[in-house]
């Protein structure tokens, strides 16, 4: 262990980061619940909805680097309490303001505090376990996560039916508080790493301006539709709408997205790690993903052919997993770390992106229809709006199979020299 601690203590501090791992999905994911309340309340349409939903992932892509260089400067104990707090306040204007920009600004919030969900984990797992446990405990934390994305779906669908979507948001809001306390008190204190701000700033700038970098972290983001557009908040929507289901099963079925991406952290790592195949592994990703967006929209689903189609794109979706570790592998090994952080804040931006455009389609298509003064959107402008999904999928296809290409070029270069 780098710090000197019980294996209790140990497991506890790492125990409540995971748990603030799942919390932070929970809230993340809670858009797809209450988008019928929250346009209702606020009087506004889909294309809105969309930008607020994705201002989330503006604020956690823009706090990665401010992030990761607190927690090793000041440290968790101090860190991910106050991050926790400000994940759990930014709910409170969904339910205390009736002027727009104050649930944007949370949302905004919401976004910025949960950044330090697994930059937390990263730094809690490297203080508390030896190196060679990094990758179990990694792990095991990101397993525990995604049940807080499953959580997310049916389990607190049927606690607003049963209380209110106000109610359940309070409790969230008093969770977060309490998950804030027990972390400050069980996590002990840290001794900051002392870090030249020049060499820092170096750094950041020989990770983002390396063009292989680059190149895979966008088509990366082009990836994320599925998991960050589709599960994440129009899901539920999107299948009450187009293949009428009821409240539950709209709710339910997109969790097997989260449900799949439990398996596939793991089995798509092996099998890269296996045959080295990377870059193959990426494209299989991305093209199972589009072949199953194309059967969705397409109408062709039941529901049970959609539990497998929706646990295989969930499986698909860690290839995020193979696209952080590919670009680690074009930089030195001293930004290997910053590297990760910097990708993986490139990927989270595309969730914005997505959310904006699939509010932007929906407002375009819309036939004008209104239910109780509020915007009504029907299926073709729900499809029309998800189609981006598989689009931004097929453009990844592309991307990679040319980088591969460009990869295989070089090597035989080499080779032959």
């Amino acid at each position: 262990m780098t710090v000197q601690m019980t294996r209790l203590s140990a497991f506890t501090m790492w125990f409540l980061a995971s748990i603030f791992y799942a919390y932070q999905y929970v809230i993340r994911v809670l858009p797809n619940l209450i988008m019928p309340n929250v346009i209702e309340k606020f009087q506004i349409d889909a294309s809105i909805f969309g930008q607020f939903s994705g201002v989330y992932y503006i604020g956690y892509a823009a706090m990665h680097i401010p992030v990761g260089i607190l927690l090793d400067r000041v440290g968790p104990r101090i860190i991910m309490p106050l991050l926790m707090i400000l994940t759990a306040a930014g709910l409170l204007p969904l339910i205390f303001s009736d002027v727009w920009i104050y649930p944007v600004i949370g949302r905004a919030l919401i976004g910025m505090g949960s950044t330090g969900a697994i930059l937390g984990v990263f730094k809690i797992v490297r203080m508390a376990y030896d190196e060679s446990k990094f990758t179990r405990m990694l792990g095991i934390s990101v397993t525990i996560g995604l049940v807080g994305a499953i959580w997310g779906g049916e389990p607190v669908n049927y606690f607003m039916n049963l209380f209110s979507w106000q109610t359940v948001v309070m409790a969230l809001f008093a969770a977060g508080l309490l998950l804030a306390v027990l972390t400050y008190v069980m996590i002990p204190a840290h001794t900051p790493e002392s870090t030249n701000a020049n060499e820092i700033k170096n750094d950041i700038w020989s990770v983002l301006s390396n063009p292989m970098v680059l190149a895979i972290c966008l088509l990366g983001g082009l990836m994320v539709g599925p998991l960050e557009g589709f599960a994440d908040v129009w899901g539920t929507e999107y299948l009450k709408t187009v293949y009428h289901f009821s409240d539950d099963w709209g709710s339910t079925l997109p969790s097997f997205i989260f449900f799949g991406m439990c398996f596939g952290a793991s089995a798509l790592t092996y099998m890269a790690d296996k045959t080295r195949a990377y870059y193959g592994m990426t494209i299989m990703s991305a093209v199972g993903m589009a072949l199953g967006f194309v059967l969705l929209l397409m109408g062709a689903l039941d529901k049970t052919t959609m539990m497998i189609v929706f646990t295989l794109v969930g499986i698909f979706s860690a290839y995020q997993i193979l696209v952080i570790y590919l670009a680690s592998t074009y930089v030195k090994e001293k930004v290997v770390g910053l590297t990760t952080a910097c990708a993986n804040m490139i990927i989270m931006i595309f969730g914005y992106l997505f959310h904006s455009s699939i509010g932007g389609i929906m407002t375009f298509f819309w036939d004008g229809a209104t239910r109780e003064g509020v915007p009504f959107y029907g299926s073709y402008a729900y499809t029309m709006a998800l189609s981006i999904i598989p689009i931004g999928l097929i453009i990844g296809v592309v991307g990679f199979t040319v980088l591969s290409l460009r990869e295989r070029s070089l090597k035989g270069v080499s080779q032959t020299i």
